[in-house]
């Protein structure tokens, strides 16, 4: 069969229709976390109603700016070119039950005002080359209010210099019947890593992949990136995402 340009256009057309739908249907969805809290609930309150709930935090600012846009409950950007990803916290992405309320909630506080941010010291930036940071307003620490809200599920990924653990479980006048299962208990180091002895599974701190402890990817890290997990369920409840080499 004689191949034309009809030909060669049709075959384009499908190629690139088939990329569409393969794109959909592998976009990022998060860790599927969800909340059922309606938008209601905030919407007669004002910042100070919602912020005097709050104690200080002993976070410092150690950077002030503006806050430009709300990207969703747990990223926003700043006047000063800054992208935030809120540190060792994680809310309901888009098209998700609960992704307009945690969105909302961090507009009323944060948009087109400034902000304060403690950013990471021991790992200032995630993998998209934003700024990790705990949130303040007004002395207060937002990353903590999503939490104790509900809004939000712990996203805990060492090495941290912050431990939202503490954040889920501290003393609040907050009422916590939303709250998310996973702020209910702090657990100690032995239960968020493991020794490199029993250790089953690599994760990479910098890339966030969780790999086999046989895995020709977890051989050649750096021991500084390593961080240990006894069990698949372990590295998945802390954020880390299966190497797509071992398939662990």
């Amino acid at each position: 069969m004689r191949i034309t340009k009809r030909h060669i256009f049709s075959i384009l057309v499908i190629l690139i229709i088939s990329l569409g739908v393969v794109s959909v249907a592998s976009a990022y969805t998060g860790t599927g976390f969800s909340h059922d809290i309606p938008t209601s609930k905030y919407s007669g309150l004002s910042d100070s109603d919602i912020l005097n709930k709050y104690n200080k935090t002993d976070c410092h600012v150690e950077e002030s700016a503006i806050c430009t846009k709300v990207v969703d409950g747990d990223t926003i950007y700043l006047d000063n070119g800054e992208k935030i990803r809120f540190v060792g916290v994680n809310t309901p992405e888009r098209g998700v039950d609960g992704y307009d309320t945690s969105k909302n909630f961090v507009k009323q506080l944060c948009l087109n005002k400034e902000v304060g941010i403690d950013i990471d010291d021991s790992k200032h930036n995630d993998r998209y080359g934003r700024t990790l940071a705990v949130v303040i307003v007004d002395g207060k620490n937002v990353n903590e209010m999503l939490l104790k809200e509900g809004l939000a599920e712990i996203m805990y990924m060492p090495p941290s210099e912050f431990n939202p653990f503490d954040w889920g479980t501290a003393s609040t006048h907050v009422d916590t019947t939303h709250s998310s299962s996973s702020t209910t208990s702090s657990p100690s180091s032995a239960e968020s890593t493991t020794s490199s002895d029993s250790a089953q599974y690599i994760g990479n701190a910098n890339s966030g992949k969780f790999h086999s402890s046989g895995c020709s990817a977890a051989n050649k890290m750096s021991d500084s990136n390593k961080v240990f997990f006894s069990s698949r369920d372990d590295a998945i409840n802390q954020g880390y995402t299966p190497c797509k080499r071992c398939n662990p």
